[in-house]
């Protein structure tokens, strides 16, 4: 391998695994780009990004601009000299950016491009049910997730996983292929493909409003869309005026009478509460109610009292509290 030198660019604990994987590799790693601190809770403290806290770690240095398009940021980039930028999971690079490194830019996407191109590519295979997906190293251009892909690599959607499992499952395998990409890329021993034309499923940012359950919709789907926001942020629904996040749940298929949203069944022994849907019946196994912690439904009827017929209702999230 050609020694060459990369700057490496994250925010999130996603990025972490590709962060360490590419020191523990021996790249030499300029600089390490990430968000700003922020001041979190009452008492203000204030809260590096997981890259940063990582890259301290290694003893790496530490980027972080207000904006990209700063001259003086620009400029340390620059001085830099690096051969390649490496992003995992952080903003959208200006032009002005990209044009620095002669070998260009790189970016490990959590989907197999051109599926799933967008901010939020974990959420969106589960709401829809995918039972593979995969992670995708490709060259950054002007456009979003659309550069020419360098390698890919599946991994399957177990029944149960949701997606703090699938998170976590695609953070370590796209480390290890994204290590294996820039070892690639400096010996001069990779191609690089454009992404396929046409129609394909994208992965937008998630809204408040893709929080709510709606019960009208089939009991898959909203297993499917609770899957897609378990642990966090949840899926949300209310219950006797109470928000409730539900965690996980399973669902039968089939008909149904009763109006979607009523209980139309509780197990205290099973530790299950089904819900009827537009189509078959939800039933819930984990749920968070508001204000208290993650608990299973055998603890939640053992301290509450829930009847046949109870309904739950929409609810509408306050933007601020996800």
């Amino acid at each position: 391998m050609n020694k060459r030198s990369i700057i490496f660019m994250g925010t999130p604990d996603f990025a972490v695994p590709s962060l360490l994987s590419l020191h523990k590799a021996g790249f030499e790693i300029k600089a390490v780009v990430t968000q700003p601190d922020k001041q979190r809770g009452r008492g203000k403290k204030v809260s590096f990004t997981p890259v940063k806290a990582a890259a301290l770690e290694l003893n790496l240095p530490v980027l972080q601009p207000e904006k990209m398009k700063d001259p003086e940021f620009l400029s340390a980039l620059e001085n830099y000299c690096a051969d390649l930028f490496v992003v995992v999971a952080f903003r959208i690079l200006p032009s002005k950016v990209l044009k620095i490194p002669p070998i260009g830019s790189i970016n490990l996407h959590a989907s197999l491009l051109p599926r799933y191109r967008g901010a939020a590519p974990i959420n969106h295979a589960l709401f829809n049910g995918e039972k593979e997906t995969g992670a995708t190293v490709f060259f950054l251009n002007r456009g979003v997730d659309t550069g020419n892909i360098i390698s890919s690599e599946t991994v399957t959607i177990g029944y149960d996983d949701n997606y703090g499992t699938l998170y976590d499952k695609l953070a370590v395998k796209g480390a290890k292929l994204l290590s294996d990409c820039v070892r690639n890329i400096f010996d001069g021993n990779y191609s690089a493909r454009p992404q396929q034309e046409g129609k394909f499923p994208s992965a937008p940012k998630i809204l408040p409003d893709d929080l709510v359950i709606d019960w009208n919709l089939s009991a898959e789907h909203i297993r499917n869309r609770i899957r897609g926001l378990a642990p966090k942020p949840g899926a949300f629904t209310t219950l006797e005026g109470r928000r409730i996040k539900i965690i996980a749940a399973d669902f039968e298929s089939g008909g149904q009478s009763t109006s979607p949203g009523t209980v139309i069944g509780t197990d205290r022994k099973e530790g299950t509460i089904t819900v009827a849907c537009g189509m078959g019946s939800l039933i819930i196994k984990t749920i968070q109610p508001e204000s208290k912690p993650v608990t299973g439904v055998k603890d939640f009827l053992n301290g509450n009292r829930l009847e046949t017929g109870a309904v739950f209702s929409r609810y509408s999230p306050d933007p601020k509290k996800i």
